[in-house]
C-alpha cells in the first residue's frame, strides 16, 4: 500500500464517520443510548482517544519499541475505554469536536511525515494505524447510523 492509498482509505473512513452525525442538533449529539450509555459526543471522544493513542504508540513502534499492553497497564481494553470515557465525560460538545478535529489533523500530519516503508507491507506500524483509525471509525459510524434509524 502506498502512502496515498493509505491516506485515501483513512480519509474515506473519516468522512463516513463525520457524515454519520452530520446535521444532528446539540441535544441529539449528547443524548445517551447510541452505543450502550454513550452519546454521539461520547463516541467522538472515544474515537479521539484512540487517535491520541496512535499518536503516542506509532512513534514507539517506529523506533522498534513494543508499546505497553493495555491488559498490563489498565486491566484490558474495556477498562481503558471506561477510564478514558470517564475522563472526557465532562467536556462540552464543542470541546469534544475541537479535540476530534485537532487530533485527526495531527495524526494526518504525522502519517505524512513518516517513511514510506512503514506502509508498503503489513508492518506493526500499519496494523496499529489501521486498528486505531480506518478500521475503527466504521464501527462507530454504523452505530450512529443505526441509532439515527431507530430514533426516527
Amino acid at each position: 500500500m502506498t502512502r496515498e492509498q493509505l491516506l485515501d482509505k483513512l480519509e474515506k473512513a473519516w468522512a463516513d464517520l463525520k457524515a454519520s452525525y452530520a446535521g444532528l442538533s446539540e441535544a441529539q449529539m449528547t443524548e445517551p443510548g447510541v452505543t450502550g450509555t454513550w452519546s454521539v459526543k461520547d463516541i467522538l471522544a472515544h474515537v479521539t482517544t484512540w487517535e491520541e493513542e496512535a499518536l503516542k504508540m506509532l512513534p514507539l513502534i517506529r523506533e522498534g519499541v513494543t508499546p505497553p499492553r493495555y491488559a498490563d497497564a489498565y486491566g484490558g481494553l474495556n477498562a481503558f475505554n471506561a477510564l478514558m470515557s470517564e475522563r472526557k465525560r465532562g467536556l462540552s460538545l464543542s470541546e469534544v469536536l475541537a479535540q476530534l478535529d485537532d487530533t485527526h489533523r495531527r495524526l494526518i500530519e504525522y502519517v505524512q511525515s513518516v517513511p514510506d516503508d512503514l506502509f508498503t507491507t503489513e508492518t506493526r506500524f500499519r496494523r496499529r494505524l489501521r486498528l486505531d483509525t480506518y478500521s475503527h471509525y466504521p464501527e462507530h459510524a454504523r452505530a450512529i447510523r443505526e441509532w439515527r434509524e431507530r430514533s426516527v
